[in-house]
């Protein structure tokens, strides 16, 4: 496609979703047939019928064959489009039923989520992540759900540079997960996710309290800035069981290698490993399977997020369980409220999490504890 016809296309969309939008184009309403829009806008005919596939893409118009385009009636003529940029969606588990709490919420009915064009070829993740964003401050969204990079390392100078981009354009924000500024420091958005200091806090002291005493959190360098959040819950349940940090038995890896896990076996002879995520849990038990270590017998392990292969692993693991379908629910209300009242507090809306005790731990299986 010629630069010259992407702006016409952007042209035909953009004066068409005002219509809808305002209520010019009722719901039910038959839009205007492609030749009469090719001679409204001067535009050919592929053109055309691309602006009005990105209309029936994000839920705004449908079309009857042998009748024409009409308005969704479902969507209310006040109701809101907002961009959803998740560049670790596809990756990182719990977004996508974070999202899909959200799309299933009660109050999405009279709104739309769009998606974006999130994968461009021979682009990296950063320009991917700039590029959409790009793309809802020109589709004027209503608010973008934000969910900062991580394992990047230029993830922070990212991530400011979307918020600058988002804030510049007037378009609200609701972080979804973690803060883009490091823990515990915190921006001027809201914020919907759980608390990760009390998750990382109530599993160490679990696995302290069934008989732990050397203890060691792993994680990987780069993550994102919960990870800092659930280091200062481990150190806190190991002070509060009396147990020294002077060893500073934290452990962030640039890659979990069998070497790299050897040496901290040799180095702090650990009796248990509180990971940072499920996937670090999952990549440990089997390089401990690959170094003769028994788990549970010898090392206990607990991860954390219940993600859907955390029961499934050789040894079902231990884990913190996030309810990420709420939190998609929170969220977009979140968003709702902050536009009913732009002068509302900035808020961390923190969901409870649970408990859930597997085998990993060499604990027997009991009900989840909640936080």
């Amino acid at each position: 496609m010629t630069h010259e016809r992407k702006i016409k296309y952007q042209a035909i969309y953009e004066k068409l979703f005002q219509q809808i939008r305002s209520g010019q184009l009722p719901p039910g309403g038959r839009l205007p047939g492609e030749h009469e829009l090719c001679a409204t806008f001067g535009a050919s005919r592929v053109t055309v019928a691309r602006a009005i596939r990105e209309l029936q893409a994000e839920g705004l118009v449908y079309r009857i064959v042998g009748s024409g385009t009409y308005v969704t009636q479902e969507k209310s003529p006040v109701g809101k489009l907002f961009g959803l940029l998740i560049p670790e969606l596809g990756t990182t588990e719990i977004f996508e039923p974070i999202c899909q709490g959200m799309m299933h919420s009660v109050q999405a009915a009279s709104h739309s989520l769009i998606w974006g064009n999130s994968v461009i070829f021979g682009k990296t993740k950063e320009e991917q992540a700039i590029h959409q964003c790009q793309h809802y401050i020109e589709r004027k969204v209503d608010g973008v759900f934000f969910a900062p990079l991580e394992h990047l390392e230029n993830k922070d100078t990212v991530n400011r540079r979307i918020v600058s981009m988002l804030k510049k354009a007037a378009i609200p924000i609701v972080l979804l997960d973690r803060c883009y500024l490091p823990y515990p420091e915190r921006s001027a958005f809201d914020l919907v996710g759980i608390d990760n200091h009390r998750a990382a806090y109530m599993v160490t002291d679990h696995l302290l309290h069934h008989g732990c005493e050397q203890l060691v959190f792993l994680g990987v360098k780069r993550s994102a800035n919960t990870v800092r959040a659930r280091i200062a819950g481990f150190r806190d349940a190991v002070l509060k069981h009396g147990l020294s940090l002077r060893s500073n038995r934290i452990a962030l890896a640039e890659e979990l290698t069998d070497d790299y896990i050897a040496d901290l076996l040799r180095h702090y002879e650990p009796d248990g490993f509180v990971c940072m995520n499920d996937m670090v849990a999952g990549q440990l038990m089997q390089a401990l399977d690959r170094l003769g270590e028994d788990v549970p017998a010898k090392i206990r392990l607990a991860g954390m997020d219940d993600v859907r292969y955390a029961g499934l692993l050789r040894v079902p693991l231990t884990t913190i369980h996030q309810p990420c379908a709420d939190i998609g629910v929170v969220a977009l209300a979140a968003m709702l409220e902050r536009l009913e009242n732009p002068l509302l507090p900035t808020r961390d809306l923190l969901l409870p999490v649970s408990l859930i005790i597997r085998n990993s731990c060499g604990v027997s299986h009991s009900e989840p504890l909640c936080s």
